[in-house]
């Protein structure tokens, strides 16, 4: 970056699914969109799967390309208002309590020291912007479905995976003059070593076995969240994130485990 190191701004860049929250967000909603007769019955037993592949773990990248695919498919043709209304209505429902403590602690941490935090996903704007403001995100990165009319067309515009995410990331850095050097990244994935290889302090959180070979390899740290919470008996408070932070780190004893090897440098 062109920008000064003593003046450039930090951010902290958080991926979402089973790194924020314990689940995966662009199945979370299922229930709420059955209800809506978005989705039917059989739909639903697909992603029911597609989910229980992705909380244990096993999903490989084919798994996941085709579990893009399929929900594209799927969801070709929805009305993006009605998408959004259900997501509204049901967002306590889908992602509570499923929010991990050590993140909303952390979150509320790099507030704290002066960094912007930035929600980074693969699943649909339409899914993670909701979640990015209860959780008082100041940035989001997601992906963006095609629309037509106000309809799904199936096809998608941004795909926030891979390599894509650290594109993305350092488009935001530039835009909102970020220095990545100083910057961390937070994340449970392998397909996302390029978003923890762009910054300067990366995390892997509850890392499977390939994740925490980079990280050594690396030098990144390695976290252990373990304790979902209920979010929005928090945030309904006056103090809301503030409260909720305090309350996490003193609810965990501290428990983010941080295991920090030596800090990457960059240029």
């Amino acid at each position: 970056m062109d920008a000064d190191a003593s003046t450039a701004r930090q951010a902290a860049f958080f991926d979402l699914d089973k790194t924020i929250i314990a689940t995966s967000s662009a199945t979370a909603f299922s229930r709420g969109f059955l209800a809506q007769g978005l989705l039917t019955r059989r739909s639903v037993l697909r992603t029911a799967y597609a989910q229980l592949v992705y909380l244990m773990g096993s999903a490989d990248e084919d798994q996941t390309e085709r579990l893009r695919v399929q929900l594209s498919r799927m969801v070709t043709g929805w009305d993006v208002a009605q998408v959004s209304a259900v997501v509204g209505e049901t967002l306590h429902e889908a992602i509570d309590p499923t929010v991990y403590a050590e993140a909303v602690a952390l979150i509320e941490r790099h507030h704290a020291e002066g960094r912007d935090v930035v929600i980074v996903s693969a699943s649909s704007s339409e899914i993670v912007e909701p979640i990015a403001a209860v959780l008082g995100a100041d940035h989001v990165i997601a992906t963006r479905m095609g629309v037509t009319a106000g309809r799904y067309t199936g096809q998608i515009d941004f795909y926030a995976y891979g390599e894509n995410k650290a594109v993305a990331m350092r488009e935001v850095a530039q835009r909102e003059g970020y220095d990545l050097a100083a910057s961390y990244a937070y994340s449970d994935s392998i397909t996302d070593a390029p978003m923890l290889g762009v910054v300067g302090h990366a995390f892997a959180v509850n890392p499977d076995r390939t994740l925490r070979r980079l990280a050594e390899q690396e030098g990144w740290g390695v976290l252990a969240f373990t304790r979902p919470i209920s979010l929005f008996a928090f945030a309904r408070k006056p103090a809301s994130l503030a409260a909720l932070g305090v309350l996490a780190l003193v609810a965990t004893g501290i428990a983010v485990g941080w295991y920090v090897g030596r800090r990457r440098s960059r240029a």
